[in-house]
C-alpha cells in the first residue's frame, strides 16, 4: 500500500527534525545549498529533498545567484502553527508558575532547616 503524502501543510512539513533543523538555519538567513549540507552534515542529495519538502509548503524561497541557490526562510505559513501554540502557552505559563511556587517553598524549608542546625 503506497504511503500517502504526510507533507501538504506548514504543520507536516515541520515535524520533521531535519527540516526544522534547516528553518532554523535559515531563519539566521539567507543561505546556499551548500552551507545547509555542511552545517546539517548531510548528503546534498537528503537537503535537497528536504528543501523541496519546505517549497512545496512555501515555507522557503529560492533565487538563483550565479551558478548559487539560494535559500531564504518565508515565516509567514508559521503563523498558524504559532497561533495554535498560543492556546496552550496559558497552560504552561501556569505550571511554570506552579513550580516556581513549589521550589521556593522547597528553598525555604531548606532554609529554616539550615538555620535550626
Amino acid at each position: 500500500m503506497a504511503r500517502a503524502a504526510t507533507t501538504t501543510d506548514a504543520f507536516n512539513a515541520v515535524a520533521e527534525p531535519r527540516r526544522r533543523q534547516i528553518l532554523d538555519l535559515l531563519a539566521q538567513g539567507e543561505r546556499p545549498v551548500n552551507d545547509l549540507v555542511e552545517l546539517l552534515g548531510l548528503a546534498q542529495p537528503q537537503v535537497s529533498k528536504h528543501l523541496r519538502v519546505l517549497r512545496e509548503v512555501d515555507l522557503v524561497h529560492v533565487r538563483d545567484e550565479g551558478r548559487q541557490r539560494m535559500y531564504r526562510l518565508n515565516a509567514e505559513p508559521l503563523r498558524p502553527i504559532h497561533d495554535w501554540l498560543r492556546k496552550y502557552e496559558q497552560a504552561w505559563n501556569t505550571r511554570f508558575d506552579l513550580m516556581d511556587d513549589v521550589l521556593e517553598g522547597l528553598k525555604e524549608a531548606e532554609t529554616r532547616d539550615d538555620e535550626h542546625d
